[in-house]
């Protein structure tokens, strides 16, 4: 008995049926707006992608323009601090030319010399070769014309106080007496 109330109480399934979609319905949709829109959205994505290829651009050039403008201002530094520097190289180097040929003290200042020469080496500033060079003055500062029959005229006798570069920044011209 019990089967048959549960029976009864069952809901029955209902059949449902769906009508068939027509083959011949489709929706109304205008081809020339959507692809003149789909032109438009691709030209607006042209536009966007080349904004972008610009920005791009002008980013790395900023960036080389700050680390090239950092290393200028580095070599700047650099060679001020170093123009501070090189009269005491001078006042050495004019001592060991004068100096008295069997002193002790003469050696030491020979090695600091050659010391504070090679910290300016490592520090990439060179000496400015100057003596039988033609004049140049982007390199030298004349500091008298003589006449000199064993120098070509216009090139260097000797030099007065030596110039130094580092790279391609002169940080003091050579001081050099010039052959007429």
């Amino acid at each position: 008995m019990t089967d048959k109330k549960h029976k009864q109480h069952e809901p029955k399934e209902e059949q449902v049926t769906e009508a068939p979609i027509e083959a011949t319905e489709q929706p109304q949709v205008d081809v020339n707006a959507l692809m003149k829109r789909l032109e438009e959205a691709e030209a607006q994505a042209a536009e966007h992608r080349s904004d972008l290829q610009r920005e791009r651009a002008e980013f790395v050039n900023y960036k080389n323009r700050i680390m090239r403008d950092q290393e200028t201002s580095r070599a700047n530094m650099k060679g001020d601090i170093l123009q501070k520097v090189l009269p005491v190289l001078d006042d050495l180097e004019r001592a060991l030319q004068n100096r008295p040929v069997d002193d002790a003290w003469a050696g030491g200042v020979e090695l600091i010399a050659r010391k504070f020469q090679s910290v300016l080496e490592s520090e990439g500033v060179k000496r400015i070769e100057a003596e039988g060079e033609p004049f140049d003055p982007n390199f030298h500062e004349a500091i008298s014309h003589e006449p000199n029959s064993d120098v070509p005229s216009e090139h260097v006798i000797a030099v007065v106080r030596n110039g130094y570069v580092i790279g391609e920044r002169v940080i003091r011209p050579a001081l050099v007496r010039v052959a007429q």
